[in-house]
């Protein structure tokens, strides 16, 4: 039996038999008989080309060198370690190169607190507030504790929605809005000062806005509407869109009661419409009125109180109407207040028209040129100092000053009381300070205020001032009663004549009002009324004729070859206006009939002239003729034409005049029915009569120069003698018949004057009786037949003149 020996091989755990056999700061790893060294981590061995042992001990390494914590650390090398200490606002990241890595404080936090924009930086972070937002504690950034609130816009930048916008807060934000009346360039843009609102032309963009016979007036961010001349606002001053409109013909529109105005017992309806604009003006405190309207609203007060350029007729009595003058002035004052706007800055204004004359001019803060404003009116100036009177209201004034046509019948020239004659020697005007609460003057006011006419020698210029008491506890709006005449009068308080020559005079006043100059006549109109009585007895005397010499024409037995036609009729225009002239001032108080006896004096005076006219050119042809022989059938022109010129002429023109301007016929300031001169309507009558006395002199000249060869032919014996002394009557009396001698009616300033133009001029029926009816031979033998009664027998006359006969015809009286 054979025997096996086995050996059991057993491995040695070198690492646990030997301690420390790989030395310090290392791992000791069994293996398979052997063992394997390594260092621990942190360590190396000191040759790292062998392994690591007793002999080749493991020792640390500084990882410090490897900068592994960055630049945003510092590192600290321990035993097999290192340790990285990061500086504020980074942290330790280990898997991170390098280690310090950035905190992102942002990430997830509220450190900047609500309504903030958290921005991370590397090491920290920045907090800012959003848009529209600001931190509590402005010098601070915004954090947990000073938290962001809402900015107001509009408030930290006034002009942040530029000019004519509202600027509105919201809740980090803000909002623009455009005034009413103004738009954005660009809509789709916020308003801004790049981007601004301007001002929206509504009269342009939607024309007809107003209505018919309107004017519309764009101003910045609005516009107004008004009428044209002549119209007036059916709703008064204040306008309504849609609703008003222009009402011609006021006075038919207040009868009507159009304006629904409450009238007081005893007071009539033009007054309460006075006082209806008034107390409009009144309830609407503030409002901003345009130029036209003001316009319209001067022109319609005066036409209802009867004077102006638009009153149908002179209502007023040379005594004036001081009441309703003076409801005027308070009614001016608050016009003119109400074209002020607010926070103008420097700027003139003026309203021009046939009844108002109004300069406006106004200051505000800065203006400082250290000069005097001047303000015209109808060529009238004032000079004031609007700076100093800008120093005691908040550095701004305003002041107005104008002239209203007709003011001068209302606050006539008689209040002012004296025992002298007195004339209202210019424009009424009126100075305002319109929307100023201390009016006190610190140097006076100059005004330079021109003259009608000439001053005569006797005259003396005074400055006056309207003074009414009443208006200083009521606007007299609403009541008809007149003022007492004390309380109520022109007055020379404060108003001195500074300097004064024949064109006019210049007022100091330490106040404003209403002023005008006055001329006192020293010596006092004589009391006779000779004049008066002379003219209608020259005038009882110069009808009588007129009558005889139209029978005369009518009923005598003429020579057909005698042309009467225009002699006739002018008799018969001439003894009707004169009949009509010494009754024109019986129906002043009744409108109707004083416009009628107007309109039809006017027709009759032109036709007289007219019929003048065609005298003076029969005339002329006849003489003409006598210089040739020849057969002559009838003198003078055919009747049709005649009747033609005499009657169509004056007909026509009347019939203008009355299309043009129908108010002309009426009581004037005279109180007599007559042409009124407002609108210069009196040149319907003084253009044709002015036009007819040159043609007349022209003729009349003409045909004593065709009467040459026949005077100069005459002998001097003493039957010629005779007839050249009755030819010299005949030629002086026609130029009576011929109206020349109304040339003496531009000399009437001396008596002898104003006595020999109404014994010619209410004469000429007188001449035309004596040359041709009294100093013709035939008309004497028809007249001898009557008398003797036997004016039936029958007369014979020849057919055909020569040129002899039609010599001694002219000598007898014939023409």
């Amino acid at each position: 039996m054979n025997c096996c020996a086995f050996i059991l091989l057993l491995d040695i755990d070198e690492c646990m038999s030997t301690a420390g056999i790989c030395g310090s700061n290392s791992n000791c790893t069994n293996t398979i008989g052997a063992y394997r060294c390594t260092c621990l981590k942190g360590f190396n061995a000191t040759n790292p080309a062998i392994p690591p042992g007793n002999s080749n001990k493991c020792i640390d390494i500084n990882e410090c060198l490897d900068n592994p914590c960055g630049d945003h650390g510092s590192c600290n090398n321990k035993q097999g370690s290192f340790e990285c200490e990061c500086h504020e606002g980074y942290q330790v990241v280990p898997d991170a190169r390098p280690m310090c890595q950035d905190i992102d404080e942002c990430f997830n936090s509220t450190i900047c607190g609500l309504d903030s924009v958290c921005t991370n930086t590397p090491g920290a972070h920045t907090c800012a507030c959003q848009l529209g937002y600001t931190p509590t504690q402005t010098d601070a950034e915004p954090s947990e504790t000073n938290v962001c609130i809402d900015v107001d816009e509009c408030v930290e930048e006034a002009t942040i929605c530029g000019p004519d916008a509202n600027c509105t807060n919201s809740i980090g934000s803000y909002l623009c809005t455009c005034f009413p009346g103004y738009g954005l360039n660009n809509p789709g843009v916020i308003a801004s000062v790049s981007n601004p609102c301007t001002d929206i032309d509504e009269c342009s963009e939607q024309l007809g806005i107003c209505g018919k016979q309107t004017v519309c007036t764009n101003v910045p961010g609005t516009f107004y509407c008004s009428c044209t001349d002549g119209f007036f606002p059916s709703t008064g001053i204040i306008w309504t869109l849609g609703v008003s409109f222009c009402q011609s013909k006021l006075w038919i529109a207040i009868d009507r009661s159009v304006y629904n105005i409450t009238t007081f017992s005893g007071q009539t309806k033009e007054r309460a419409f006075l006082g209806n604009m008034d107390q409009q003006l009144k309830d609407n405190a503030g409002i901003v009125l345009p130029g036209p309207t003001v316009e319209n609203s001067f022109s319609a007060s005066m036409e209802v109180s009867g004077v102006g350029p638009r009153a149908r007729s002179i209502k007023v009595s040379s005594t004036g109407d001081g009441d309703t003058g003076s409801v005027i002035l308070a009614l001016s004052d608050r016009l003119v207040s109400a074209m002020v706007l607010p926070g103008q800055n420097q700027t003139k204004t003026t309203v021009k028209s046939s009844t108002v004359d109004l300069s406006l001019e106004t200051i505000g803060p800065g203006n400082k040129n250290g000069e005097r404003s001047i303000l015209s009116a109808k060529g009238n100036t004032m000079q004031i100092n609007l700076e100093s009177l800008a120093k005691n209201n908040n550095d701004s004034a305003a002041a107005g000053f104008m002239t209203l046509n007709g003011m001068e019948n209302l606050l006539s020239h008689q209040y002012f009381k004296t025992e002298n004659r007195t004339e209202m020697y210019s424009d009424v005007i009126t100075a305002i300070l319109p929307l100023m609460n201390n009016t006190n003057l610190t140097e006076p006011v100059n005004f330079t205020i021109h003259h009608k006419k000439l001053v005569p020698e006797s005259g003396l210029v005074t400055c006056v001032y309207w003074k009414d008491k009443t208006q200083e506890t009521a606007t007299g709006a609403g009541s008809d009663k007149g003022g007492d005449e004390t309380e109520m009068h022109w007055s020379v308080e404060g108003c001195w004549v500074a300097y004064t020559d024949e064109n006019h005079t210049v007022c100091s006043c330490s106040h404003l009002s209403t002023f005008a100059l006055i001329l006192q006549i020293g010596e006092p109109p004589p009391e006779s009324s000779f004049l008066d009585w002379l003219n209608r007895m020259c005038v009882f005397v110069g009808l009588f004729f007129f009558a005889l010499a139209i029978l005369t024409f009518l009923l005598c037995s003429w020579n057909p070859k005698i042309n009467n036609t225009a002699r006739l009729h002018l008799c018969l225009s001439l003894a009707l206006s004169h009949l009509l002239l010494l009754w024109n001032d019986r129906y002043v108080e009744d409108e109707l009939a004083c416009t009628v006896m107007a309109g039809l004096l006017h027709f009759l005076v032109v036709a007289s002239f007219m019929w003048m006219l065609l005298e003076a050119l029969q005339l002329h042809l006849l003489v003409r003729r006598l210089s040739k022989v020849q057969v002559i059938q009838r003198d003078g022109l055919p009747r049709p034409l005649l009747y033609l010129i005499g009657y169509g002429v004056p007909f026509v023109i009347v019939g203008i005049s009355a299309l043009v301007y129908s108010d002309g016929y009426g009581a004037t300031e005279a109180e007599v029915c007559w042409l009124s001169r407002t609108r210069s309507f009196n040149w319907a009558l003084t253009g044709p009569v002015i036009t007819v006395l040159a043609l007349n002199c022209i003729l009349f000249c003409a045909t004593l120069w065709s009467l040459r060869p026949t005077l100069a032919n005459m002998k001097s014996d003493v039957s010629q003698s005779k007839d050249t002394r009755l030819i010299v009557f005949k030629i002086l009396a026609q130029f009576v018949i011929l109206g020349c001698t109304w040339i003496l009616g531009l000399y009437q300033s001396n008596l002898f004057f104003q006595v020999l133009f109404i014994i010619l001029n209410s004469q000429q029926g007188t001449f035309l009786f004596i040359v041709h009816c009294l100093l013709n031979k035939e008309v004497r033998e028809e007249y001898m037949k009557w008398l003797t009664c036997s004016f039936n027998k029958p007369r014979e006359g020849g057919s055909v003149v020569s040129i002899h006969k039609k010599q001694r015809r002219v000598k007898s009286g014939t023409i």
